[in-house]
């Protein structure tokens, strides 16, 4: 029976293939998202358990509609009235707080 040769990768590695921190793929290791395995101090990731990972997380079709306005085809103009990401909110009557800067 042959043996499928397998690729390691460090943590640093996979976490660049990812796009996020090694911290943030600690995160992931240890709440059982992706595979990962200690030998003695050091912690590998298979090349192919990180592919799996990546298809596992693709966004299919239809999953983000809660993040936009369905049936808005021009979503470059936002409404000046409703506060974004980068305004300043206040917690308790949700209206806007002037920033300096």
């Amino acid at each position: 029976m042959a043996r499928e040769e397998v690729t390691w990768l460090s943590t640093r590695e996979a976490s660049r293939q990812l796009g996020i921190t090694v911290r943030t793929l600690y995160r992931l290791i240890d709440g059982g998202h992706v595979a990962a395995y200690k030998f003695g101090r050091v912690i590998r990731l298979k090349q192919a358990d990180v592919d799996d990972y990546l298809e596992r997380a693709r966004i299919a079709p239809g999953q983000l509609e809660h993040l936009y306005v369905v049936g808005d085809d021009d979503l470059s103009e936002a409404d000046p009235d409703e506060p974004d990401a980068t305004d300043a909110v206040d917690g308790s009557t949700g209206d806007r707080v002037e920033q300096d800067g």
